[in-house]
């Protein structure tokens, strides 16, 4: 029988009693999307997973959504790795608060990570509920932020010039890079979940201008925004294990990767899930 415990934060729950290799009825899957949008994050501890099992199991949530600039791992073109060689000493990969792939016309719903080689201590990955970052935001930024819409790319990060770039980047982490990532899209800063209806602050690190606003202005806006959407009191730190598979909602939560591991292997499989168009 599924358990469903709170985790004591602002989002995240643990997720018991199921076998994520096996095949998952209609009411234990009923009882893990209400979870999803109840907590937004959630965690599975102790899954033995291959890699077809890992795919089954997002395939249950929604098709395998696209990763436009991650090139996958060898043997499988559908997953990917977020990896870091013991001899690293350059930047985090995902250090700062994002929802992935927000830069896409119809971004994914969620994204999955499983953890394959976990060091024994540090690589924490932090979750910020933007549903609650709304509620407690104060009514005079409310009204500065409800109505703006924010232009979202990937040029900063995936681009010829960007921050994983070749030039710039040393590492594990296998990129597809391109001049596609300067390809800009729009959406709304503060939008209604398309599911729950909940209400958040939707974007992060991808966010590079607002619409109709001179740039300057829309920098230091957003400048304003992000400081927000990253205070403590709204953040979940999960702290990883082998065999341990998170998934969490990126309509509803901002993440980021943290270091504390040097000298150590980090490796997880990532998929990512794809959203329904009709909610765009």
């Amino acid at each position: 029988m599924i358990t469903v415990t709170k985790i004591d934060a602002p989002c995240g729950a643990r997720i018991e009693g199921v076998d994520l290799s096996a095949p998952i009825g209609k009411e234990d899957l009923a009882t893990i999307r209400k979870a999803w949008m109840d907590h937004h994050v959630l965690v599975f501890p102790d899954q033995k997973l291959d890699n077809d099992d890992f795919v089954k199991f997002a395939e249950y949530l929604g098709p395998i959504g696209d990763d436009p600039f991650f090139h996958p791992i060898d043997g499988h073109e559908k997953i990917a790795a977020v990896h870091r060689y013991a001899h690293e000493t350059g930047r985090i990969f995902a250090d700062n608060w994002h929802s992935d792939w927000s830069f896409m016309p119809v971004p994914p719903s969620g994204t999955m990570l499983y953890g394959k080689i976990i060091p024994t201590e540090g690589g924490d990955t932090l979750f910020s509920n933007q549903h609650l970052a709304w509620e407690e935001m104060p009514p005079e930024m409310k009204e500065r932020f409800e109505n703006l819409t924010a232009v979202h790319s990937a040029g900063g990060a995936y681009s010829r010039d960007g921050a994983y770039s070749e030039k710039n980047f040393k590492g594990a982490m296998r990129f597809n890079i391109s001049d596609e990532a300067n390809k800009t899209e729009t959406h709304p800063v503060i939008r209604n979940h398309p599911e729950t209806g909940k209400k958040g602050i939707f974007g992060g690190g991808y966010l590079v201008d607002l619409d109709g606003m001179d740039h300057d202005s829309a920098k230091l806006r957003l400048k304003e925004l992000y400081r927000w959407q990253g205070r403590e009191e709204f953040v979940y730190r999960h702290k990883w294990e082998p065999d341990m598979l998170v998934l969490w909602d990126n309509r509803s939560v901002l993440h980021c990767a943290t270091g504390g591991y040097e000298g150590q292997e980090r490796l997880l499989h990532r998929l990512t899930i794809a959203d329904s168009p009709a909610y765009y």
